[in-house]
């Protein structure tokens, strides 16, 4: 368990530093700062995408899976992860439960967002 913690926590730190970097780079180029999310998380969705595929295949190991897609596109952005648990809902025939994952996820993520920042409006004062 370790060695594998280990695996994802090295991927997602490369991840996450891909992330920073592309977020920078696209606000030199384009002026709402959603875009760089918006490329992050559509870049992450193609990665993610190639090495699901690749796994699925068998050309990959279960380290290589837990370094690239756990940690490396988790760290990348979780969008990618979020958008391929869908598409395996749906592929397996889950289509119900696929909707019902994202309508929850984007109406409570809304709510816990929205309740996060009163919180800390009212703990500031």
């Amino acid at each position: 368990m370790i060695k594998e913690l280990l695996i994802v926590c090295t991927g997602s730190f490369v991840g996450g530093g891909l992330r920073y970097l592309v977020s920078r780079a696209m606000a030199l180029v384009w002026t709402p700062s959603f875009f760089g999310t918006l490329t992050a998380n559509v870049a992450g969705c193609f990665l993610i995408g190639i090495l699901s595929g690749l796994s699925a295949t068998g050309s990959l190991s279960p380290s290589q899976r837990l370094l690239l897609v756990t940690g490396l596109c988790g760290g990348f952005t979780t969008f990618s992860t979020f958008i391929n648990e869908n598409v395996l809902l749906t592929r397996d025939g889950n289509l119900p439960t696929a909707l019902l994952y994202t309508s929850l996820s984007l109406l409570l993520g809304v709510i816990a967002v929205v309740i996060g920042y009163k919180a800390a409006m009212l703990l500031k004062g």
